[in-house]
């Protein structure tokens, strides 16, 4: 299934939040920073992909519930998906 790529414009927007936070903890590594610092920043850059990766799977789910009319939805692929975040 393919998602429509409007409601996944504020994903792309959090992933591309990530990536410079991504940037931002390498810099803050090679300038010799705080330890807490750096695990604050690699948290909060992993909570941002968590919840890309969950509102994909929620457009997801959405998608299929409302496109129920074009076939059957995968529940099972949808449910690996899912748990694959976990």
């Amino acid at each position: 299934m393919q998602l429509d790529p409007e409601p996944m414009e504020a994903v792309v927007k959090r992933l591309k939040r990530a990536q410079g936070q991504i940037g931002g903890v390498i810099r803050m590594i090679e300038e010799g920073r705080e330890c807490q610092e750096i695990v604050g920043q690699i948290a909060a850059v992993s909570k941002a992909v968590d919840r890309a990766g969950f509102a994909t799977i929620s457009i997801g789910l959405k998608q299929c519930v409302t496109d129920a009319g074009s076939g059957e939805p995968d529940i099972a692929q949808m449910e690996k998906l899912f748990l694959s975040l976990a």
